[in-house]
């Protein structure tokens, strides 16, 4: 269905971006009497700012072929990031450009001098965010007095970010009969006490539909050893190749290190978090629209409401906090009609709160292991061989070169230096292995008796598994083996999570323990390249009933059973603790005549001594 009538202006400039028909927001919005206060719920993704840039167009323009010119602003848009303000500010700039339009940007870590000289110049629209337009009404420096409308988008995410007061104070300002526009990917009850109070008959659109607004998504969650979540991220990253990709990062210490990362391994890297001064996110951002950079390494605000072209893979290199963080960041991919994949990396151990998330999100995905070197360097293979620069038009000068490489070398010779030469500039991927084959997938057995219980995720060490293969390990108790300590050294060093690990012998001089046999192999492989060379993990030989072969250090388990319950036979009784009060030892310490040790009595000597007591009634 195409656009409704619209002012010439606004019509020649979405024919100019090539805006057939409108999205189902902006459809409803310009559906709405263009006079009354709006409450719109959409998903992130869903083409909000031109359906508001054309709502507000009425009271902008009227009939008016073009604006009148600028002086005090007509509207205000205030948004909750320093990204998501310049997004919206180009919109609007394009938008309004055919009727003439002045759009000014007040944001944080810009020129504040700069925005004031562009403010008493005189402009239509507003952008920017709470914190500096607030400071802009406080010095007098922004004129509310003639503004017709006003916008809060992600109304949600400036109410997360502590924007409360600030957004209030801004409302309070602006006249009372102007027009209130909430655009807000839910609708909590803070978004709604905030259109209570400064909405009049406000009109509650909501077109946010999960299904609909991901449906050009497709999830994948990629299973990965504890500490290998980085190597998952790169293999990741090579089998898409995709033209622009986000990782998201939860803290701004792991883009620091994601992004020093990437960079040192020859991808071409961005890093995008609030410690980076405007100027450096605006240029990272810059270098990404125009190809010099394919990889955004980011955190979640700084990520907030990003509308990059062809973003076509998000990578959850940390998971989510909850279902809304989710769907904000998997919907920087998939926007206007385009495809996109994303990608969430799962450790084993944090299985059950990746799939906890994606039932939340009501999203479909599939589960695998991270993809391997063979498979990326299939890939590589594949785009060779369809890469269009063996069908394009050739310059002359290439032909040149190509008729003096031929003249000289081998055509098998040329083949070979080409493919030399395009595999030295990609990254190398990394040797992985999947920690999850062999799981079952979908729902989880659940034993009678015992509700959640996830056969999964049973301690392990308690009972020996099915078909398992032993292990040895130089470690035992002379070295205060422990399984406490034990289970994740195992986990991290042959890449499984402790699921896989069944009993666990620990003896003098050694540990002997079970790992499960569908992974086995990959365990041996993981551990013969342990740094640690002085640590030596081996298969142990079987014993008679699958049990490791006993030595004079046999394991605890081993040993013969004590009669009748008490100690073996020949047993030395265990020797009773010496112990001296603290009071002596403080006293020994500052010089005082050393005292003999006293020997503590065990709970049966002192109650024999008390029925001694009572019996002479002392």
């Amino acid at each position: 269905m195409p656009f409704p009538k619209l002012h010439p202006a606004l019509t020649k400039a979405l024919q100019a971006r090539d805006y057939a028909e409108p999205t189902p927001v902006q459809d409803a919005v310009l559906a709405a009497d263009p006079a009354r206060d709006l409450l719109v719920s959409a998903q992130t993704g869903s083409g909000k700012t031109v359906a508001y840039g054309l709502s507000l167009a009425a009271a902008l323009l009227g009939a008016a072929p073009v604006l009148a010119s600028p002086d005090a602003p007509l509207a205000l848009v205030v948004a909750p990031t320093r990204e998501l303000a310049m997004q919206v500010h180009r919109e609007l700039e394009w938008l309004f450009a055919e009727a003439g339009g002045k759009v000014v940007s007040c944001v944080g870590g810009m020129d504040a001098r700069r925005e004031q000289r562009a403010l008493a110049a005189g402009c239509h629209i507003v952008v920017g965010t709470p914190g500096r337009l607030r400071d802009h009404l406080e010095r007098g420096r922004l004129n509310a007095a003639a503004l017709k409308a006003v916008v809060l988008d992600e109304a949600d995410e400036m109410l997360d970010l502590g924007f409360r007061e600030d957004l209030e104070f801004i409302l309070a300002a602006t006249p009372s009969e102007r027009r209130t526009l909430l655009f807000s990917a839910t609708i909590p009850k803070a978004i709604a006490l905030l259109a209570r109070n400064f909405q009049r008959d406000s009109l509650r659109i909501d077109v946010a539909s999960a299904t609909a607004a991901h449906a050009d998504i497709e999830y994948r969650a990629v299973r990965c050893a504890p500490q290998e979540g980085e190597h998952a991220v790169v293999n990741v990253l090579r089998y898409f190749e995709a033209r622009a990709a986000i990782v998201f990062c939860a803290t701004r210490d792991g883009v620091r290190h994601m992004h020093a990362s990437l960079t040192e391994r020859g991808f071409a890297a961005v890093a995008l978090s609030g410690e980076l001064s405007q100027n450096e996110r605006s240029h990272g951002l810059q270098a990404l629209r125009d190809g010099r950079a394919r990889v955004c390494v980011a955190t979640d605000v700084a990520a907030r409401g990003l509308d990059l072209p062809d973003l076509s893979l998000v990578i959850h290199a940390d998971l989510p906090n909850n279902r809304e963080t989710l769907l904000h960041r998997s919907g920087r991919t998939g926007r206007a009609g385009r495809k996109g994949v994303c990608v969430l990396i799962v450790p084993v151990t944090r299985r059950r709160r990746a799939e906890t998330l994606l039932m939340s999100a009501r999203v479909a995905c599939t589960w695998s292991g991270p993809p391997t070197a063979d498979e990326v360097r299939a890939k590589d293979e594949a785009r060779l061989l369809a890469d269009p620069v063996f069908t394009g038009a050739a310059l002359e000068e290439d032909v040149d070169i190509a008729r003096a490489l031929q003249a000289r070398h081998t055509p098998d010779a040329i083949a070979l230096a080409l493919a030399s030469f395009l595999r030295q500039r990609l990254p190398a991927p990394e040797d992985l292995d999947d920690p999850g084959a062999g799981r079952p997938e979908g729902p989880r057995e659940v034993r009678p008796g015992r509700a959640g219980y996830d056969p999964l995720r049973e301690r392990p060490g308690h009972a020996t598994l099915d078909g398992a293969v032993w292990f040895r390990l130089n470690i035992g108790r002379a070295k205060d083996a422990d399984p406490k300590w034990l289970i994740p050294l195992l986990c991290r060093a042959g890449r499984i999570s402790k699921a896989e690990i069944g009993a666990i012998k620990i003896a003098d001089r050694e540990t002997m323990f079970e790992i499960a046999a569908s992974h086995a192999d990959t365990f041996t492989k993981a551990t013969a390249r342990m740094a640690d060379k002085s640590m030596r993990i081996e298969r142990a030989g079987s014993g008679p009933h699958g049990a490791p072969s006993r030595d004079r250090h046999a394991p605890r388990g081993a040993r013969p059973a004590s009669p009748a319950g008490g100690k073996p036979d020949g047993a030395p009784p265990r020797a009773a603790k010496a112990y001296i009060s603290k009071a002596q030892r403080l006293g020994h310490l500052a010089g005082a005549a050393p005292v003999e040790n006293k020997i503590k009595p065990g709970k049966k000597e002192r109650a024999r001594r008390r029925a001694a007591l009572a019996e002479t009634g002392e």
